[in-house]
């Protein structure tokens, strides 16, 4: 498994997101090399949890998907997506 995964600060996430002031100040980013890794990882992070953006196809990678596990923590997890220099 080659995920990466760090915390990230909602102050970098535009206004128009579903994060509120002071609603989930923080979030787990994972991201992987593969959509079955993701998936893989999603599938047991899902079990319990509240989903907040369905896993899928994104027009910015091959799958992206927030949810928020039973215990508060929201988790973004998406797959990195190819560098293609102009």
């Amino acid at each position: 498994m080659a995920c990466t995964s760090w915390m990230r600060s909602a102050r970098n996430i535009r206004k128009s997101s579903r994060r509120q002031q002071g609603d989930n100040a923080f979030y787990v980013s994972v991201r992987g090399e593969t959509a079955q890794e993701i998936a893989s990882l999603w599938e047991k992070l899902a079990e319990g949890s509240t989903v907040l953006q369905p896993i899928a196809a994104s027009q910015w990678c091959a799958l992206y998907g927030m949810l928020k596990d039973r215990f508060g923590v929201v988790w973004v997890l998406d797959v990195a997506a190819q560098y293609n220099p102009g």
